[in-house]
């Protein structure tokens, strides 16, 4: 394998906001030659949201026709990333496709996860290998799938200087903690932009809340929010993950029934709440961080990032653009980086963070 082959990563997170796709080089250094984000189909993405907020059931046919369909738009992402880069699809080595998680299952028995998106389909399209379905192994061998990022963030921005710790905000908040010396650990640490958002389109008809502004209008409920802490989920020590299937509108609405809340000082508690987990778990499990790394689009929420700064005085924060990476596609670089392992026979997961028996290679491949 060439030591300057690129990698092809796709992505959708839990905000199911569009898919992220980013092209990486990885030696003799990290450079990442262009990155985008696709929005969904509308009607598609529509369909994802009220899956995950409504819980709604799937029959087997259903099921089919949505793994076949995200496929696609996954192809479609990547066939347009490698158009706009201008690279002979020869100098792609692999894409590394995450897919769109329907279910998350940990604590079911069995537990299970699930990702769609038929990587045959991104394959065939594209001629390019495809590896996917990377978490499955890991959850087989009793892990919870999730996160993945850990191993990659300590391959990139690991420090023998400090401890840092890295912080992805996407529709979940997850982080890596990364000791100078030490086991590398991660776990997620509960709802981030998901909750956010849902409650932002539900209020006022937009996607999301740009620069904080409608939550910086309103004003905290410190009993809301007490009761929003409250979820045994929070106590849970790691390795844990979550989703949306978890921390959604149904969840929200049980705290609120009852009580009259304008939907700004909602908003404004759902922002505190994401800044106060994230600030309790860092505290809780590496209290010598010195300097927090930011990505994921909560990069661009002003006042969250404002919020989990004041509940964490002494550590530095800041995003991950300062280290070379782009707090946007960190996940989709990721998945790239997954990719490579996994064509070299190297373990993806940490078990230390997943709680997997061991090191797994990770993902299934679909040659071109």
């Amino acid at each position: 394998m060439a030591d300057d082959a690129l990698y092809l990563g796709l992505i959708s997170g839990t905000s199911a906001d569009g898919i992220d796709a980013a092209l990486v080089r990885f030696a003799p250094r990290t450079e990442t030659l262009v990155a985008r984000t696709f929005p969904y189909p509308e009607a598609l993405r529509a369909q994802l949201l009220q899956l995950s907020q409504q819980g709604a059931s799937l029959t087997l046919d259903d099921i089919g026709a949505l793994d076949a369909r995200i496929g696609d738009a996954f192809a479609d992402a990547a066939e347009a990333l490698i158009a706009d880069s201008g690279m002979a699809r020869a100098a792609i080595r692999a894409i590394g496709s995450h897919g769109q998680t329907l279910r998350h299952r940990i604590d079911a028995s069995p537990r299970f996860t699930m990702q769609l998106g038929d990587p045959n389909r991104i394959a065939e399209r594209t001629g390019i290998a495809t590896v996917a379905d990377f978490r499955r192994r890991d959850v087989a061998a009793g892990g919870q799938g999730a996160p993945l990022a850990p191993a990659f963030h300590a391959a990139m921005l690991h420090s023998r200087d400090e401890d840092r710790a890295v912080l992805n905000l996407g529709g979940i908040a997850n982080l890596t903690l990364l000791p100078r010396d030490g086991v590398v650990r991660g776990f997620d640490t509960g709802p981030a932009n998901g909750l956010m958002d849902a409650w932002i389109a539900r209020h006022r008809g937009v996607a999301y809340d740009a620069g904080g502004a409608w939550a910086a209008s309103g004003r905290v409920d410190t009993g809301l929010l007490a009761a929003l802490c409250a979820d045994p989920w929070f106590a849970l020590p790691p390795p844990k993950s979550t989703g949306r299937d978890q921390f959604h509108l149904g969840w929200l609405d049980v705290h609120l029934a009852g009580d009259r809340h304008r939907p700004e000082d909602v908003q404004a508690t759902l922002c505190e709440l994401t800044a106060t987990t994230v600030a309790d778990a860092l505290r809780r499990h590496q209290p010598g961080t010195r300097r927090l790394l930011v990505c994921g689009g909560g990069v661009h929420n002003p006042l969250l990032l404002a919020r989990i700064g004041a509940r964490l005085p002494g550590v530095t924060t800041e995003s991950t653009a300062a280290y070379g990476l782009d707090p946007d596609f960190v996940e989709a670089m990721t998945f790239a980086w997954l990719a490579r392992e996994t064509l070299a026979g190297r373990p993806g997961n940490l078990p230390g963070v997943t709680g997997a028996r061991g090191p797994r290679v990770l993902g299934a491949i679909h040659p071109a």
